[in-house]
């Protein structure tokens, strides 16, 4: 698997899996013994990831008394896994996990809260620390974010000014720029906004232009409706915004599958993952391509943030031990390994300055420098399966030319059901 795709899984497996409320904790006779702890890993098969998970695993046996026994699955396979053992009763004592799927899985009684010293913690970004309820349940190594790619050709021959990160375009500077690019003679289209793809990425790279807007998934003061925040003004604003992209004819509603209509010149911008820069400097060279940060709707730019992390299982019989090998993991030496295998920046600023492509004036800096203004994390709540399911229907909809306003109505009464139907899911 190539480094692109090992980035892109990592912020974009869908959160496929919502555990019935009530579920109570996992059986003794999952995890491990007192003396080796069961591990499992999405990375099975990923060239560059899974050698450094192992590595670390074999520094962490040579010194200390616990042996971790990892056990890694295919990313197409490992959810099944899961599924099935959390069924059982039989989930390992450290796992792997895509960050928004978390506060499912601790609501459902399948995840502890993590033995990490405050002082490990306070060296992480926010974003690659999992809360649920005022508890720690998981940790990352890693991050990426969303960003504008551009090409400095096409934008200095459409006479627009080029974004910095501190200084993103705003709503009209927008929508003069996908409007002028649109009328270039060598690009049939001004940007790519992904739609080609599936899961995750619905939610992941759109609902940071809703909340640019001022919407939002669901109202985070409380975490019990969606209503006034996911069907608002702003969110109308916003809909209406998306729709129009397509019906300007700024952007194509059946873009190249793969995503790879700005590698081949045929879009002069893409709204992409980090994961997608190396490959598009490495077609059309690192001067021409710029890395530009969200718009700025309104209510500030706003990218995406949390990816795989990992966590605890409640069945476990050892869980300071597994702690301990979580603080293990992150030392500096293995999340700057993390970054140079797959791209993804690390979550300690010491050890972002000695990554290959992150460290200053790195070729992905600026996408650390996004992340770090403009990161929002998925809502952390376990309604969010279902949320995100919610959205990407809602949106292929309104892509396609449904009312507006409708969508987002049956929306907010589709999430506002489950919520109602789980008791608030503890809220």
């Amino acid at each position: 698997m190539k480094r692109r795709d090992l980035i892109r899984t990592a912020a974009l497996t869908a959160p496929a899996l919502t555990l019935a409320a009530g579920c109570s904790s996992q059986s003794s006779r999952g995890g491990g013994t007192a003396s080796q702890l069961r591990m499992w890993t999405h990375a099975g098969g990923n060239e560059e990831e899974l050698p450094v998970i192992e590595q670390i695993v074999a520094d962490f046996n040579a010194q200390s008394e616990v042996e971790i026994v990892l056990e890694s699955f295919p990313q197409a396979s490992y959810n099944d896994a899961i599924v099935a053992a959390a069924t059982s009763g039989d989930l390992p004592d450290i796992l792997d996990l895509d960050a928004p799927i978390m506060p499912n899985w601790a609501w459902a009684g399948y995840l502890a809260p993590l033995e990490i010293d405050q002082t490990v913690l306070d060296t992480m970004l926010p974003t690659t620390i999992g809360r649920f309820q005022d508890q720690v349940y998981s940790v990352g190594p890693y991050d990426t974010a969303l960003a504008l790619l551009g090409r400095r050709s096409a934008l200095e021959a459409a006479g627009l000014r080029i974004p910095e990160v501190d200084s993103p375009w705003n709503r009209e500077e927008f929508d003069e720029a996908l409007a002028a690019l649109s009328e270039l003679p060598d690009y049939e289209f001004a940007i790519d906004l992904g739609v080609w793809d599936v899961a995750e990425w619905w939610p992941y790279a759109y609902a940071p232009l809703l909340q640019s807007f001022g919407g939002d998934l669901i109202d985070r003061s409380s975490f019990l409706t969606a209503d006034g925040v996911l069907n608002g003004p702003e969110a109308l604003e916003f809909g209406n915004w998306f729709q129009s992209v397509f019906t300007n004819g700024w952007a194509s509603t059946t873009p190249t599958t793969g995503g790879t209509d700005f590698t081949q010149g045929i879009v002069p911008l893409v709204w992409a993952g980090g994961w997608q820069v190396l490959q598009a400097m490495d077609v059309h060279g690192a001067d021409e391509v710029l890395v530009l940060p969200p718009p700025d709707f309104g209510a500030g730019s706003k990218t995406g943030a949390g990816s795989w992390q990992w966590g605890i299982s409640s069945s476990s019989q050892n869980v300071e031990a597994a702690s301990e090998f979580l603080s293990f993991l992150l030392q500096d030496e293995y999340l700057v390994a993390y970054s140079d295998a797959i791209g993804t920046f690390p979550t300690t600023p010491t050890a972002v300055e000695q990554t290959e492509h992150y460290q200053p004036d790195g070729a992905l800096e600026p996408i650390y420098e996004i992340s770090r203004e403009y990161a929002l994390v998925r809502p952390e709540t376990p309604a969010y399966p279902v949320i995100s399911s919610v959205f990407d229907r809602i949106m292929r909809d309104i892509m396609a030319g449904s009312d507006v306003q409708t969508s987002l109505d049956q929306a907010v009464a589709d999430i506002d059901a489950n919520i109602e139907s789980n008791d608030g899911y503890g809220f």
